[in-house]
């Protein structure tokens, strides 16, 4: 196959990906809309302002950019396992897998649509959070890179959970048992200086801690980290799962049977 083919067949599986997602947007795209609107209500509206102030900015303010960051997160994570543990389901992934296509195609394909449903679901839920406080961009080219990365590296893991799962209920354990709590433990409502220093020492082990105080630093130009090294940790693990990912699927580890 030629570059040309190569392409047509990464727009081929990019064309299914994207419209998979969006053609049932009710229950892609509404419901981190719905959920992201009730954080913004109950920890903003409600909660805000007994809290007052955080990193100099209001409370609502502080917690907007860790928002979007989760929302980004969890649609990139949760496009790739389903769709690829569907195709294992289903048993159309033999299919992609026969056909001469290089591994890394496929693998972009899969990435690319959950990297744009994630993107996606964060700007969406960006224009709910002007409804709730002013959002002031301090640093476009660090905002866009952090997105973008962040979303492609939650895209590969979820592949990888995809490549693993055997079951429905093995989409669920990574998100719900490791995911999740990394999340809400990754300084989305709170800055780790107000932390013990040992809290503040186990929280730098979160890599979620990096990407949500980089994008906190584009949209405020604040954040407990340094932004240097949080690039670095993001495409650190992203050339890691990027291997890792193209390791199994050359060797067809939880797809060939």
């Amino acid at each position: 196959m030629n570059t040309e083919q190569y392409l047509i067949a990464y727009n081929t599986i990019v064309v299914k990906e994207v419209s998979r997602f969006t053609r049932i947007w009710i229950q892609t795209v509404l419901p981190p809309a719905v959920s992201m609107t009730l954080y913004f209500i109950i920890f903003g509206s409600l909660i805000g302002p007994r809290i007052g102030k955080m990193g100099g900015f209001d409370y609502m303010a502080f917690i907007s950019p860790g928002i979007i960051m989760m929302s980004i997160i969890n649609n990139s994570y949760a496009n790739v396992v389903s769709s690829f543990f569907g195709a294992k389901y289903q048993r159309h992934i033999e299919e992609i897998l026969i056909a001469p296509v290089p591994y890394i195609i496929i693998l972009a394909g899969y990435i690319t649509g959950g990297i744009v449903r994630g993107l996606l679901v964060g700007f969406v839920v960006t224009i709910v959070a002007l409804f709730f406080t002013e959002l002031h961009v301090h640093n476009y080219f660090i905002v866009f890179a952090v997105v973008f990365l962040t979303a492609m590296l939650f895209s590969l893991a979820g592949l990888l959970n995809g490549i693993f799962a055997n079951r429905f209920d093995d989409i669920t354990i990574i998100p719900t048992f490791i995911l999740t709590p990394l999340i809400y433990l990754g300084g989305i409502f709170y800055s780790i200086e107000l932390l013990p220093q040992f809290w503040q020492t186990v929280s730098r082990f979160n890599p979620i801690l990096y990407m949500v105080n980089a994008f906190r630093y584009g949209m405020l130009g604040v954040s407990d980290i340094n932004i240097v090294t949080a690039f670095i940790i993001i495409i650190l693990f992203i050339l890691a799962l990027t291997g890792l990912c193209l390791f199994l699927l050359n060797r067809g580890i939880g797809i060939k049977t």
